[in-house]
């Protein structure tokens, strides 16, 4: 729930105040890549779960393409974490976050601004860290920017193209995600003429986002430039075809300097794929994307690897149409390894070695690939298949109560190169199967719990074979 200028002026000072903190960020710890103070990929999988799980209820509560005159509002949130990461059988840790957020439009939607600050709380139980047992983050501006729409500020006949652009930190997404989806600080054009949209993309990585090389000098912060278009055709009515090019440039320095390894990174995206509707209610995706570009191998600095990968990403979802609203989806993904890259599948260090060839697929999208076993889509097969409803939605309070249940399947590309998880150590391409359960519940239109519990089952690449589990629940209130 909002407040508008109008019947707040009181409280607009003291907004603009707390929106006006300033930028910080906590650099993390440097440490050994298989010690156990030093989170894992899986960790910081989940932690992009989370993240994508509150941005969406942020976008809700404030939708960024919503205009008004003024509007302000905010969520506090509440999370807890149990989980165990194949090191610890059992960590703990609690997550209590604030977000502000304020908009201003001008011209009738023609100049807008919008700013949304967050504050975290990391509490770790004792002997359960990675590096601090509590630690701020934040207070930063997860998205600030300035939208200008040409259309509407130029007073643009009916027939003239449609362009806006988008100055500042936001998040940006290509094709379905599956490349890239990541917060930047970036100018983004999106312009539509007749049937085709064009999206323009300059942009910069925010300095806390985690490196996708978790080599120790490198892994705490990323400074990578990209450069992008899309073309998308809108002209069918159940279905948008695109194609892009995006290009990324690693800039990220080394912490400490390191004279035996280079870290440079620098690869380019060709995607296409398409995304639409088959049948009522048969909802479908699929995009396919070939990377090029150099790398340097595990103790290389003189000399660069060509780097030739791929990927790909297929589902579906059908929402049935009966009472209970159940919904069923299937996924297929995959991200091509490298028989060489025996100890990480996307860093530098125990990266490829002896050939020049790098054939390991690095992204930097998002998919939800399991929360007990996280593992990055790299030398990566993965098969997912979900199915949720709501049961009582005949009862008032209960109507928004979401069941459901997700499961996963993992085999690797390369039976002896390396995923993500280094405690996967055996050369063996089944890597487990996951099954996970959640409970969503919408309360009231303010106050939102979520549940979700899943069980890793290990598979040949592990030689410990004990499950592991990973249990989080949350509360978000809005106002």
């Amino acid at each position: 729930m909002s407040r508008t200028a109008h019947a707040d002026r009181m409280h607009l000072p003291t907004l603009m105040a707390v929106l006006a903190a300033g930028l910080a960020s906590i650099a993390a710890a440097q440490a050994q890549p298989r010690d156990d103070t030093r989170p894992a990929d899986s960790f910081l999988q989940r932690e992009r779960e989370i993240d994508q799980r509150l941005r969406a209820e942020r976008d809700r509560v404030a939708p960024v393409d919503a205009r008004f005159d003024w509007q302000w509002g905010g969520s506090v949130d509440y999370y807890i974490f149990h989980f165990d990461d194949g090191i610890q059988r059992s960590r703990r840790y609690q997550q209590p976050g604030l977000n502000i957020w304020s908009r201003a439009t001008i011209d009738d939607g023609a100049h807008e601004l919008f700013a949304r600050m967050k504050l975290d709380y990391r509490h770790f139980h004792r002997g359960d860290e990675y590096t601090r047992r509590q630690d701020w983050v934040g207070p930063n501006f997860d998205r600030a920017w300035y939208q200008i729409d040409l259309h509407r500020a130029l007073r643009w006949g009916a027939g003239a193209p449609r362009a806006r652009i988008r100055i500042g930190r936001q998040q940006v997404s290509f094709g379905t995600g599956y490349a890239l989806d990541l917060p930047l600080d970036a100018v983004v054009l999106d312009a539509a003429w007749q049937d085709v949209r064009t999206l323009v993309l300059i942009g910069n990585t925010i300095a806390s986002t985690p490196n996708v090389d978790r080599s120790p000098a490198v892994d705490s912060h990323m400074n990578r430039r990209f450069y992008g278009v899309q073309l998308a055709y809108e002209g069918w009515e159940k279905h948008v075809p695109f194609v892009y090019g995006l290009w990324q440039q690693d800039h990220t320095d080394e912490r400490p300097q390191d004279y035996d390894q280079e870290y440079d990174y620098d690869t380019q995206y060709w995607g296409a794929g398409v995304r639409g509707s088959l049948a009522a209610n048969l909802d479908y995706w699929a995009e396919a994307v070939v990377q090029t570009g150099r790398s340097f191998g595990d103790g290389d600095w003189a000399r660069r690897d060509s780097v030739r990968a791929w990927g790909w990403d297929v589902g579906v979802e059908y929402r049935i149409p009966v009472p209970l609203r159940p919904r069923v989806s299937a996924e297929y993904m995959f991200g091509s390894g490298d028989g060489d890259r025996l100890e990480s599948p996307t860093s530098a260090v125990g990266g490829n070695r002896r050939d020049r060839r790098d054939t390991g697929f690095v992204g930097f999208g998002y998919r939800d690939t399991g929360i007990a076993a996280a593992p990055v889509v790299s030398n990566l097969h993965v098969w997912r298949a979900g199915a949720s409803f709501m049961p009582l939605e005949r009862v008032e309070l209960l109507r928004e109560l979401e069941l459901g249940t997700t499961w996963f399947l993992y085999h690797k590309h390369h039976d002896r190169a390396a995923i993500s998880d280094f405690t996967a150590q055996q050369f063996a391409g089944f890597v487990g199967w996951e099954m996970d359960y959640f409970v969503n519940w919408r309360i009231s239109s303010d106050l939102a719990w979520t549940l979700r519990w899943g069980v890793f089952f290990p598979g040949d690449a592990y030689q410990d074979r004990d499950s592991r589990q990973f249990i989080f629940s949350g509360l978000t209130w809005s106002f």
